[in-house]
């Protein structure tokens, strides 16, 4: 019995491998069990390499594993590329049809399966995946009525001989092989679960349930990835709840057209990757100098240009704090778990309004894509708050002058109308302006209106800045992160602990401004920091070094090959330093 398992299956793109490891993981989420899945895929639609590993646990995870212990391959390329991550005692499940053979450094067992044979006699060879999850299944032990439910579910709507071809299939690959088992050697059965209920989603699934939930009912956006399933989510959702979507022409008119619904009132988001929030730059440079609310998500991927467009990355993090020509108020907030993405999208929709000031949500692909057991979301957690959004009746003015839309407060923040209120005329312009929103070039008008923007974010209220697991008031080594590295950090924390290391860690997931006063302490604190983080020049080392000084201690350790971090590489980096 093991309480925890690693699973892959690799093939080409099209050939079913993302339905495969959807089955198999939707299957054993019902059971109970904590799932993370992490997606290889090309940047095209068929064809080219692609693979789906998943982990099962007994316990929470938050990141892929660094070993493999069954590899399931619909062709000879899945075996050559993924065969190094199996263990000793690792099993290879592959189709018997392309003659698989196994490489002569590796110990783990190979079975040829005719996968697809199989499926053929069953009436299609396109069920050879389904054949794939039955021979997964004997290798584990695991009853295949389990997924039974996830079958009808998936191919209900096609009728019920599709659905029972389907399952003759799964039957006919568990008893395949388990003919094939010697005495029950290589089986490895998983601990049972507990059995309850969790949500199973991507990243980018909760951020759209948080916009739903903060009362978005607009979204402008161009297709990209890793942002795409935002978009298709809202317009599945948004409909029914009297909102929309319009996939725009462009980047530049997604966010415009943002900007122009929340000038109206209503609650709006758009959402891109890298090179699309580069598009995006001008626009956001409008919503800062017109103070007017604006929510967007940015999936971090590999770059420059169009880069690495369907791996990992985490390198938009100067651009997004920096990028827009002159300067504006802004807030970058980076959640780390699917948990947080929800929660922190909500809130970003809170801060928009009540600072009113672009809100930039950061994710990477890892977080956006990677798709994990998630505990159920509270909808208590969600509150709405409008800032100072005026919604009583507006006095008329004496002199019958404009609304004081950009009055000079003492904490930055002017009264906003919506337009059609009485008495609340405005000017609404992207030149320096007066608090009618008149331009002016004055040079006493443009300090007063700079100074009163950027005393908006002075006191930003963020209720957790930075998650914290510190254990010891004084540190070995501090590890600093953000977004999707928190999973692997926390299990090189515990092997790192074991080994007589006292290790503390911070997520920072307010990026900007930053939340100096909670990470300095941490620093002083330790003996050495070391920042994790997926890009190749260490820019949040870099704003650390900013913010924080103690540039002697802060350690980058960098990855930027397009793949996640494992956990071993945090463990083995910090192991180097002592």
């Amino acid at each position: 019995m093991i309480n925890q398992l690693s699973w892959k299956v690799g093939g080409q793109q099209g050939e079913g491998i993302e339905s495969t490891g959807e089955i198999f993981a939707i299957a054993l989420n019902r059971l109970g069990y904590y799932l993370y899945g992490y997606r290889h895929f090309s940047s095209r639609i068929k064809g080219g390499h692609t693979n789906n590993k998943i982990r099962v646990s007994t316990t929470e995870v938050r990141s892929i594993s660094d070993d493999l212990d069954v590899l399931v391959a619909f062709d000879q390329e899945t075996i050559d590329l993924n065969y190094k991550e199996l263990h000793a005692k690792g099993v290879i499940l592959a189709d018997a049809k392309f003659t698989p053979k196994k490489p002569e450094d590796t110990q783990a067992a190979l079975y040829a399966v005719p996968f697809t044979e199989i499926a053929t006699e069953l009436g299609t060879s396109l069920m050879k995946n389904m054949v794939a999850i039955g021979a997964t299944s004997a290798v584990l032990n695991l009853d295949i009525h389990v997924f039974e439910e996830v079958v009808q579910e998936i191919f209900g709507k096609k009728g019920a001989q599709v659905v029972a071809k389907n399952m003759d299939a799964i039957k006919a690959g568990y008893e395949y092989m388990k003919n094939q088992l010697v005495d029950g050697v290589e089986i490895m059965e998983l601990e049972k679960a507990d059995g309850k209920k969790r949500m199973f989603m991507i990243g980018n699934d909760a951020i759209a349930l948080g916009a739903v939930a903060a009362g978005c009912r607009f979204m402008a956006a161009y297709p990209i990835t890793p942002a795409s399933e935002i978009m298709e989510y809202l317009i599945k959702k948004l409909p029914a709840l009297g909102g929309s979507v319009i996939q725009t022409e462009d980047e530049i008119a997604a966010c415009t057209m943002a900007i122009g619904a929340n000038y109206a009132g209503v609650r709006t988001i758009t959402a891109s990757a890298g090179p699309g929030l580069s598009l995006k730059m001008e626009a956001i440079g409008l919503s800062g100098i017109t103070e007017t609310p604006l929510v967007i998500v940015d999936t971090q991927r590999g770059g420059p240009s169009t880069g690495l467009p369907t791996k990992q990355e985490q390198s938009d993090l100067m651009a997004m704090i920096y990028g827009t020509h002159g300067e504006i108020p802004k807030i970058v907030m980076a959640p780390s778990t699917v948990e947080e993405a929800f929660y922190d999208t909500a809130e970003a929709f809170n801060l928009a309004e009540e600072y009113q000031c672009p809100v930039i949500i950061l994710s990477d692909l890892q977080l956006s894509l990677g798709k994990q057991t998630v505990e159920p979301l509270s909808m208590d957690k969600v509150e709405i708050r409008r800032g100072k959004l005026v919604t009583d009746e507006i006095p008329e003015n004496e002199n019958k002058g404009y609304f004081k839309r950009y009055e000079v407060t003492a904490d930055g923040v002017s009264p906003r109308v919506i337009p059609g209120m009485k008495n609340g005329i405005h000017h609404v312009t992207g030149v320096e302006h007066d608090e009618t929103g008149k331009p002016s070039e004055s040079a006493a008008n443009r300090i007063a209106q700079m100074d009163k923007r950027f005393r908006k974010i002075e006191n930003i209220r963020f209720n957790t800045p930075v998650y914290k697991n510190v254990k010891h008031e004084e540190a070995d080594v501090l590890f600093v992160g953000f977004n999707s590295t928190r999973g692997v950090i926390e299990e090189a924390m515990v092997r790192l602990e074991n080994d007589g290391l006292k290790v503390n860690h911070a997520q920072i997931r307010l990026i900007h401004p930053f939340p100096t006063d909670e990470v300095l302490p941490l620093v002083r604190s330790a003996k050495k920091v070391v920042v994790v983080e997926n890009n190749a020049t260490g820019q949040l080392a870099n704003i650390m070094k900013m913010n924080v000084g103690h540039a002697e201690k802060i350690i980058k350790h960098l990855k930027y090959d397009g793949n996640p971090f494992l956990p071993h590489e945090v463990y083995t980096k910090c192991k180097e330093l002592f």
